[in-house]
């Protein structure tokens, strides 16, 4: 086991920033995508609600799970919160945000119980792999409509958009990301969206700010969850899906990153793995009552790990860096939505790797991994996805004579994922 405590403040504190430096383009991305046209919410109100739940919850990991991780809005999720929730099913946003309390409380209750390990080792890695797949297809579907590579059709539903300054931005901001993160600078993201948004104000296609400081905005999204009217039956399924993926997306990053640096116990399992997952929980749930899609730790954090960050100081230090962020909001509202194009696509990119692990070689891993894969982007819902994924995965799995090799908790899943399902028509 390698002791988090053989770092030294020094170490702690440029892996702190370091941490900070690879995922700051949230403060600018989660805004740009809960504010999107229809959804109603406020630019400013979600910007301070992005900002509180990264320092919160970030300083929380350090002082209670004393880990390095540092936590904030979790990109696919945040997608899934704007465009189906919101836009596609019509949902309230203070109502999703209910929605975004509910599960976090229920993750709590799994994080906090031996249900949790039960959950973990039942679910198929395929379906895990195949679903972190297609939220990355789904990102990188909404970074190309951003920049109107990708427009509607009423024929065939999609096709390709005309090719203007916009689509000439995407590429520019992929390539300042590409040739930084290649010499592994941890300010890639974040320049590729200054750059982008710098000659978009300089050649005039978009308009500067005013003014770089504001106030945060505490009174427009704190506190206007619907709790109650989250409660409906038809919004079930979408509350086990935000459960369900961000109980992946969390285990994913801690056993991946814990591995990857080495802060795992003797037997390989992560270190304080169970008050990691209740910060997560904790995230969530934060998440819907300042106004924001749910929280997760991000996976950015090995990066701050490699520059030496090895205790929960190291997290501490990130939060302290995103204080000034509260203070920004003009600037951030000011750059424009193609401006984030490129890190839609690039964390796209990112998260579709994991579709390496899936075996194909036997029907009953291949299609229900490819199933929920497609399903993602195509019916632009996480739920879909993952609820036809462990659906298919059992009946295949009996189908192909492997029932045995289900587990009663699987078997406990599908069966509540296909009541979800009839539930949610």
């Amino acid at each position: 086991m390698t002791s988090p405590r053989s770092a030294s403040w020094y170490d702690d504190t440029v892996g702190g920033v370091t941490t900070f430096a690879t995922m700051a383009y949230i403060v600018v991305v989660n805004p740009g995508i809960l504010s999107t046209p229809g959804t109603g919410m406020p630019f400013s109100g979600v910007l301070t609600a992005t900002v509180a739940l990264a320092c919160g919850m970030t300083l929380l990991m350090g002082l209670y799970a004393k880990l390095p991780f540092a936590v904030a809005p979790g990109m696919g999720l945040n997608a899934f919160f704007a465009y189906t929730l919101i836009l596609q099913h019509h949902v309230p946003w203070q109502t999703a945000l209910g929605m975004v309390f509910w599960a976090g409380v229920l993750f709590l209750l799994v994080s906090a119980t031996p249900i949790r390990e039960q959950v973990a080792l039942a679910i198929p890695a395929s379906l895990r792999s195949a679903a972190a797949g297609g939220i990355g297809l789904l990102l990188t579907f909404l970074g190309l409509r951003h920049a109107g590579v990708v427009v509607a059709d009423p024929a065939t539903l999609v096709r390709m958009g005309t090719l203007d300054h916009k689509a000439a931005f995407l590429l520019l901001g992929i390539l300042v990301a590409a040739f930084m993160t290649q010499r592994r600078n941890p300010l890639a993201f974040l320049t590729a969206i200054a750059v982008v948004s710098g000659l978009a104000w300089g050649l005039g296609f978009e308009t500067a700010p005013a003014q770089i400081l504001s106030l945060p905005d505490f009174s427009s999204t704190v506190l206007a969850l619907d709790i109650t009217g989250a409660l409906h039956w038809s919004l079930l399924p979408s509350i086990v899906a935000i459960l369900f993926t961000d109980l992946f997306d969390s285990l994913s990053t801690f056993i991946g990153v814990s591995t990857a640096a080495g802060l795992t116990e003797d037997d390989g399992r992560p270190l304080n793995l169970r008050k990691g997952l209740i910060v997560d929980a904790v995230a969530t749930a934060s998440a819907g009552l300042l106004g924001s899609s749910p929280g997760t730790a991000y996976v950015e954090s090995i990066a701050g790990i490699r520059m030496g960050g090895r205790s929960g100081r190291a997290s501490v230090v990130t939060a302290l860096c995103f204080v000034p962020c509260f203070f920004l909001a003009p600037l951030v509202a000011a750059v424009p939505g193609y401006a984030t194009s490129a890190v839609l696509v690039l964390v796209g990119v990112s998260m579709f790797q994991t579709m390496l692990r899936v075996d194909f070689s036997k029907l009953e891993d291949a299609l229900p991994a490819f199933v929920t894969l497609v399903l993602i982007p195509l019916t632009l819902s996480i739920t879909q996805g993952i609820l036809w994924g462990f659906v298919l995965h059992a009946v295949l799995y009996a189908v192909a004579g492997r029932a045995r090799e289900v587990g009663l908790t699987l078997w406990a899943l599908a069966v509540l994922s296909g009541g979800l399902l009839v539930l949610g028509q």
